[in-house]
């Protein structure tokens, strides 16, 4: 009885089979055998062609179809069916998609592909189907296929074994570096730029004569990459980066113009874009921009490209800042960086190149494909070299060869006598009128058979002289081609010829210019160069506006609105400075910080402003209380200070020229003091400091001699009870300006400097002030000359400029006019000198 119950001894054969790995073992083979599959199959291009497997394919397929340059054009779904079908079966979007980029003249500085019919467009518009377009090979792709029937590259089967394409094309040109290459596997990219066939083909030549030339050598012959749509690279150290490492990056510019309009204002003509840039995009984000504000000065943008080219035009508002716009269109829309990664594949492996190291491959390459292909010529001309030996042979017995193929029975005899396999004696019933010819002849097989299907007409004396001359001149080719193979010199020489050919054929003039990197944009090239006020607040709000949107009034006016501080808070400073100027900040609890003018937020007169501690690291309850505006300090410069408690200290400037963003300590205060004004000078100076209470010491600078930073520095000025400092002035022998003082109550006077004369350091000074019920305390201090402007603000966000012109010059301890009319419970806060001619 037969049992359905397995043998037990056979139970474990299945497990035997099965082979144990660790998981994460298997799962890094499998994925490193799919990142070399994406990265030799599909992402990155071959060295040798310059071509990823899917543009081989569809040349070739093109190339096995006739589709050439000189035939009609063919349906790009009919190509890309044949692609597919045979090939390369990965869909047909795919196909199609490379088939177009191929066609496109702005994507491809050399087009491999003739297009005819919508190919798509620079502004991001797809093409028509593929059933709507035609297209066949450009000549310039012949070229890459030039000879491939030579047996000069390797074939390998297809996809499914039924056919053979070729691994890699003969490529007469180094179409890698001609038109670039692009693509992403598995973790590695490759973007390489195109360049100029001329350029190209002049450094190729080169290194053949030269092998130890430099990359630098190399430059001399290729400025740089040669895009499609022109535009500038800005700065050649990223090119020899580029060059001579295999990565780099470019920064790519727009090309354009300023132009000046039938109405006067000027605008900026387009007429170039970065390598692909979508240009309808670009457009696009331009007027997002001016809507926005972002941009200010347009007043119209058009797009009027054409066939014939980019011509995108911005025109500008009447006055508004040329270079400013520029800069901003620079930053933001019409410059963009290409970064260069030369990854191709090499032996099947992904490796990054310099120029040289990518040419050197492309000579191996040619030097191979001129070798097979010279064997395979050396074999052909051997060949039709032996049967013409034959047929001057058969010219030479003609009475005798028609004898011997009349009198056999077949053509298999008659093959069989020529070539000597069957004796004349043993042909039967044969009367041979040349008996002895045959001893003679002997004819090759391929000789014989040629001579069978010779006509009777190739035997006469004329042909014989043609088959003579034929016969030399393929004696001349396989003594060439012999002299080729035999001496590497002479290859080379082969291939340089053909590109010379090639450059004399397909060279055009170079698109892209470059230029030099003095042209970078930077952030502060987007910023107009003006004079602005900047504001700050007790709470540490800041602000700038432009100096200029404030118009001189008479003094005693109430001014306008500067600026509306939140409930609690009050504007503590004033100042001028250069929006392009460093500003040093220096607070009250004696330290300084670093900040540009541009980087404090632009705002409106009635805007409160941004808190400080967005731009400087402020702690709690430190507030700036001075501003120095200085790009470079001289070497023998100091800076000055002066504290609430009438302390001042020299410190050498060059202390102050390396600043964290954090901040540093600029003096050491006692408790108590704070920091209140600052000056820079130069040791010839001398300082005047004034107080709340309307009194003045001036003193010669050295009498506080230099010290670190973190000192606490020397008495100033001797203080009567309750009073503090106010301000701090430097001044000179045969200075001609005034002291303008301003008290809190919106009083003020000038009087000539030289009135105060100098004392020792630390004295009670004289009075300059009075200080009644009526002024108030001092509020501020500074040298002014006669045409110069103020502009005063008050805690409470008032604003006026006044020209001091209007402020009369007086003796010292007068009451003064009024400056500025202030409301209750507001007073002075802060005074800045602006020039005069800024109104202008």
């Amino acid at each position: 009885m037969s049992s359905d119950v397995p043998d037990p001894e056979d139970v474990d054969a299945p497990a035997a089979n099965v082979e144990h790995v660790r998981i994460e073992d298997e799962m890094e083979q499998s994925y490193i055998d799919y990142a070399m599959s994406v990265i030799a199959g599909r992402a990155l291009p071959d060295v040798r062609d310059g071509l990823k497997p899917v543009h081989r394919r569809i040349l070739y397929a093109m190339d096995q179809m006739g589709v050439s340059s000189g035939s009609s054009h063919r349906k790009s779904s009919s190509i890309v069916g044949e692609t597919m079908g045979d090939y390369h079966p990965h869909g047909d979007s795919a196909i199609y998609d490379t088939l177009v980029r191929m066609a496109q003249d702005f994507s491809m500085r050399y087009p491999l592909v003739d297009g005819q019919g919508n190919f798509g467009s620079m502004d991001g518009d797809p093409a028509a189907a593929m059933r709507y377009t035609e297209a066949r090979m450009a000549p310039i792709a012949e070229e890459l296929l030039a000879d491939i029937e030579k047996d000069t590259v390797d074939f390998q089967s297809n996809y499914d074994d039924r056919l053979e394409e070729p691994a890699v094309l003969p490529a007469k040109l180094p179409n890698l570096l001609l038109n670039g290459s692009s693509g992403i596997a598995v973790g590695m990219s490759t973007n390489i730029p195109p360049h100029n066939l001329g350029e190209i083909v002049d450094a190729t030549v080169h290194l053949i004569d030269n092998p130890d030339c430099t990359v630098e050598d190399l430059m001399d012959h290729v400025k740089g990459p040669d895009f499609p749509t022109g535009a500038n690279i800005v700065g050649k150290d990223a090119i020899y980066s580029a060059y001579s490492t295999g990565r780099g990056r470019l920064r790519v510019r727009a090309e354009y113009d300023v132009e000046r309009s039938e109405k006067g204002s000027d605008r900026i003509v387009v007429t170039e874009l970065p390598f692909q840039e979508n240009k309808a995009r670009v457009v696009e984000r331009i007027a997002d921009d001016v809507n926005e504000g972002k941009i200010e000065g347009v007043s119209d943008l058009r797009d009027e490209s054409d066939r014939n080219g980019v011509r995108v035009v911005i025109d500008l508002k009447r006055g508004a800042n040329v270079d400013v716009v520029e800069n901003q269109l620079l930053e933001h829309h019409l410059e963009s960086t290409f970064g260069v990664i030369n990854l191709a594949l090499v032996d099947g492996q992904p490796r990054v190149l310099s120029l040289k190291e990518t040419l050197e491959h492309y000579v191996d390459h040619r030097k191979e494909v001129v070798r097979r292909r010279s064997e395979h010529d050396l074999e052909e001309a051997q060949d039709r070299a032996h049967i013409l030996e034959g047929r001057l042979r058969a010219v030479d017995n003609a009475e005798a060869i028609v004898d011997l193929i009349t009198e056999s029975a077949d053509r298999d005899e008659a093959r069989a006598i020529l070539t000597g396999d069957v004796a004349l004696a043993e042909v039967e019933d044969a009367e041979f009128e040349y008996p002895n010819v045959q001893a003679e002849l002997d004819f090759s097989e391929d000789q014989a058979d040629h001579i069978l299907r010779m006509q009777l007409g190739s035997l006469t004396s004329m042909e014989a002289a043609e088959i003579e001359e034929e016969y030399e001149d393929v004696q001349e080719t396989i003594d060439y081609l012999q002299a080729v193979l035999a001496d590497e010199q002479k290859l080379l020489g082969v291939i340089k010829d053909e590109l010379r050919e090639m450059q004399e054929e397909y060279d055009d003039e170079r698109r892209t210019t470059i230029m030099e990197a003095e042209g970078q944009v930077t952030h502060e090239d987007l910023i107009p160069e003006e004079d602005v006020l900047v504001v700050i607040t007790e709470d540490d709000y800041i602000k700038r506006m432009p100096a200029a949107n404030f118009d001189p009034q008479k003094r005693g006016g109430k001014g306008i609105i500067g600026s509306d501080p939140k409930e609690g808070d009050r504007v503590s400073k004033v100042f001028r400075a250069n929006s392009h100027d460093y500003l040093l900040c220096f607070t009250n609890q004696g330290q300084v910080y670093r900040l540009k003018t541009y980087e404090i937020p632009e705002m409106s007169r009635t805007a409160r402003g941004k808190s400080a501690v967005n731009l400087i690291d402020l702690d709690d309850g430190e507030e700036i209380t001075a501003v120095v505006n200085t790009d470079d300090f001289e070497p023998e410069e100091c800076i000055t200070m002066v504290t609430r408690n009438g302390y001042v200290k020299r410190t050498c400037a060059a202390d102050f020229e390396n600043i964290l963003s954090t901040g540093i300590i600029a003096a050491s205060l006692e408790a108590g003091d704070a920091l209140v004004d600052v000056e820079v000078t130069d040791g010839t100076k001398d300082l005047v400091i004034a107080t709340e209470q309307g009194m003045t010491i001036r003193f010669d600078e050295t009498e506080a001699r230099e010290m670190g930073r973190n000192a606490r520095g020397v008495n100033g000025i001797k203080l009567q009870e309750g009073d503090h400092v106010a301000g701090l002035v430097a001044t000179e022998h045969g200075d001609d300006r005034s002291l303008l003082t301003v008290t809190t109550n919106g009083y003020g006077k000038r009087t000539k400097l030289s009135e105060y004369r100098a004392q020792s350091r630390y004295g009670k000074g004289l009075i300059d002030i009075k200080t009644d019920e009526r002024n108030g305390p001092v509020t501020t201090v500074k040298a002014v000359e006669d045409d110069d402007h103020i502009v005063v603000m008050s805690a409470q966000g008032q604003i006026m400029r006044c020209p001091v012109a209007n402020i009369s010059t007086v003796g010292r301890n007068t009451k003064g006019v009024k400056v500025m009319e202030v409301e209750a419970g507001d007073g002075v806060a802060s005074v800045t000198v602006v020039p005069g001619n800024d109104e202008e």
